[in-house]
């Protein structure tokens, strides 16, 4: 196996990790598992860089291994590896022994049985996880590289892989709904009684249509708490978000190993179920708190998530790293799904952007983060400020979309001077080592200016952004 740096690009890690909780809330109200996954994998080629990426999905039969979704250098589903059975393949022996492979050599390794293709396509590193939903496997996912992986991707990847096994592990549950007449016929709060057995459950606030993602993940919460000794359990709605409530047992594995000074439970639970199902919660703009109460004999768990079933987005683009990620997060304790680029949502929606840069004034109704430099510009329906809280937002957002302003269409994202270099070295022919030479830069460095500008110039690939930044007479 290659060897993988310990040192991470904090940096390209927040910004990796932002792109996977829009890829996230782009396929939540998806409920086909084969768009879910063709949509990871465009995702893996166009967004982080990868050669091709491909997902298998476990047959009824458990058996066999189905191709389902291929993107980048092929994107045939029906080819010598369109179904593998378990145990077969490197695949195969991901999805038996359910443990990731990981390798930045892939030429070397002796269970490639073409070498030569490796070399002639200058594919170097190979990342394969399974996709594991509590004891089942639902599949794999492979992704395939010109060069090695960055220890930042890898971080990244597992987390992708946690946020496509959620989902697919809600699409299958719904598809298969028909036939359990349990949860054809009732209702989410029912379920969950039904699932708590003779555990205490309150239902407050009127209940509504949940979006299946997030339904899905209120029943994973009820599952795994009915199996550690749920004490008691509430079920809330709101008129924005919808919380779940649970008592349970201290020695649940519900607390996690490390714990805060101040109560706030976080790092590793013992349980690693309630690791997976936090992760979903927060992809999907919600919380996800514990902490441990009477004495520490007893474990507090609260959820929440947006309860709207078709949900307005905010697009939010600020300047400074900082007023960003406070935004970013004033966003998602209002109860709204939060996006920082154009990637789709998966289910329509009204969308809000939120900004202090005037290069993002467009078409898309705008609350102006107003930091007491200079005036608000022109076009700006609604302002909000460092004291704005969740519950002023809110009324901004809305105030926002209720406004007829008349917009101008969206100007193109400029490229910076760095982006503007690494872009023309690229045009030169230069591979990512030699530019990272060139401007004294780490070659994970060079990958994150590139990817920013291709995304800024909508282009799928480096050669169309090449073509794009030429044309467009950046380079």
């Amino acid at each position: 196996m290659g060897q993988f740096s310990s040192f991470l690009d904090a940096a390209r890690l927040v910004h990796d990790l932002q792109q996977v909780k829009e890829i996230a809330q782009s396929i939540s109200g998806q409920l086909d598992p084969t768009q879910i996954a063709h949509r990871v994998t465009e995702s893996l080629v166009q967004q982080f860089g990868c050669a091709f990426a491909r997902i298998w999905l476990l047959e009824p039969n458990q058996v066999t291994l189905r191709l389902v979704a291929s993107s980048g250098l092929y994107t045939h589903t029906n080819g010598s590896f369109a179904r593998v059975p378990m145990g077969a393949y490197k695949v195969g022996k991901i999805a038996q022994n359910r443990v990731p492979f990981l390798s930045n050599q892939l030429s070397e390794e002796a269970w490639v049985k073409d070498r030569q293709w490796a070399l002639d396509n200058h594919i170097q590193g190979f990342a394969g996880y399974p996709l594991v939903a509590g004891e089942r496997v639902l599949g794999v996912l492979a992704s395939f590289r010109r060069g090695p992986f960055e220890p930042e991707f890898l971080e990244v990847l597992q987390v992708l892989c946690m946020t496509v096994t959620v989902a697919l592990d809600a699409a299958q549950a719904t598809a298969s709904a028909p036939r359990d007449a349990g949860l054809q016929t009732t209702s989410l709060s029912d379920q969950l009684a039904q699932l708590l057995g003779d555990s205490p459950f309150t239902l407050v606030g009127t209940e509504r249509p949940l979006r299946p993602m997030v339904a899905h993940l209120l029943r994973q919460v009820v599952e795994t708490l009915n199996q550690v000794n749920c004490r008691y359990c509430r079920l809330t709605y709101t008129p924005h978000t919808v919380y779940l409530e649970a008592l349970a047992d201290e020695e649940s594995g519900l607390i996690p190993e490390e714990e805060e000074r101040r109560g706030h439970l976080h790092g590793r639970f013992r349980d690693s179920r309630f690791a997976d199902i936090r992760h979903g919660v927060i992809c999907l703009g919600g919380s996800f708190e514990v902490r441990s109460v009477v004495q520490r004999q007893t474990s507090q768990l609260s959820v929440m998530l947006p309860a709207a079933q078709y949900p307005i987005v905010v697009q939010v683009q600020c300047r400074q790293p900082l007023t960003h990620q406070g935004v970013v997060h004033l966003v998602a304790q209002a109860g709204f799904w939060v996006t920082d680029g154009e990637a789709g949502t998966g289910e329509a929606g009204a969308m809000v952007r939120i900004t202090d840069d005037p290069a993002w004034l467009g078409h898309l109704p705008v609350v102006w983060v107003n930091q007491g430099k200079g005036s608000v510009p022109a076009g700006v329906v609604a302002v909000m400020d460092v004291r704005s809280t969740a519950e002023d937002l809110r009324a901004l957002i809305h105030q926002a979309l209720q406004n007829p302003v008349e917009r101008h269409p969206d100007p193109a994202p400029l490229l910076s001077e760095r982006e503007q270099q690494v872009m023309a070295l690229l045009a030169d022919g230069q591979r990512d080592r030699a530019i990272a030479q060139a401007l004294f830069i780490s070659e994970s460095t060079v990958r994150f200016h590139i990817n920013n500008s291709l995304a800024k110039l909508k282009a799928k690939n480096r050669y169309q952004g090449v073509y794009q930044a030429v044309a467009q007479g950046w380079i």
